[in-house]
């Protein structure tokens, strides 16, 4: 007989009522997220997380009901740690949501996967609290519900855009190391591309020689370029809500 299925968080459900439980949820979702970070998102199965916590497979039924429960505990797991200490709060919105920029920018680069691989995650209590630290950390700048929402988003946005195309570029570059006869012949390649004439800003810039005009390839210059764009960010984003500097 079919039975409804529990769309209930993991979160609204009891813990085993064992007075001390051999495993966690904090420990399951540890377990799993070494997993994603040694060997890629895919490789997070019921099988592997029971391995890696020396259970039966079957143990682990007693304390999640599903893959979509690690995912879930997975995501949070994450946002615990995107969380700024209380004294890492100081100033006004500005400060508030660099610090809270660059925190989750960490973590985020920390985790290359999660971006791509938590979105049907249910939304958990330390999502929550990371969205009421936003919320306080521009508390200060009297706009309504709607516009502190949409400044939040804005700001979130570029954070995730970011990290997505710095581990892009992060990965290229080892990629390149790795094999340098493919950069070689990329190299060959886009310069008969060049020489075709379509390609004329392309091809001012090659002719210069202003070798620094390429995209960065480093972590310390992606770092650098994420910090510059969300200066300017927030420089338009004042401009344009018209908030005023706390």
């Amino acid at each position: 007989m079919a039975t409804e299925k529990d769309h209930r968080p993991i979160w609204a459900l009891a813990a085993p009522a064992d007075r001390k439980p051999r495993y966690t949820r904090e420990q399951i979702a540890a377990a799993a997220l070494r997993i994603a970070d040694a060997d890629g998102f895919d490789a997070v199965t019921m099988k592997r997380i029971a391995a890696e916590l020396g259970a039966a497979t079957m143990t682990l039924y007693y304390y999640v009901r599903n893959k979509s429960d690690i995912v879930a505990l997975m995501q949070d797991a994450i946002l615990a740690d995107v969380l700024v200490p209380e004294r890492g709060l100081v100033g006004g919105w500005r400060e508030g949501l660099t610090a809270i920029a660059r925190r989750t920018r960490d973590v985020l680069m920390a985790h290359p996967w999660s971006l791509t691989s938590l979105n049907d995650a249910q939304f958990g209590p330390n999502g929550m609290r990371h969205f009421e630290q936003s919320l306080a950390a521009v508390a200060g700048t009297r706009l309504g519900a709607a516009a502190r929402f949409e400044l939040i988003a804005v700001v979130d946005n570029y954070v995730s855009g970011n990290v997505l195309h710095a581990v892009e570029s992060l990965a290229r570059g080892r990629a390149a190391e790795a094999d340098p006869a493919m950069v070689a012949a990329a190299v060959a390649y886009g310069v008969a591309q060049l020489e075709s004439g379509e390609f004329p800003q392309l091809s001012a810039i090659y002719a210069a020689g202003d070798r620094s005009a390429g995209p960065p390839m480093t972590e310390d210059a992606l770092t650098e370029q994420f910090e510059r764009g969300l200066a300017a960010l927030l420089d338009g984003l004042a401009g344009r809500m018209k908030i005023g500097l706390l």
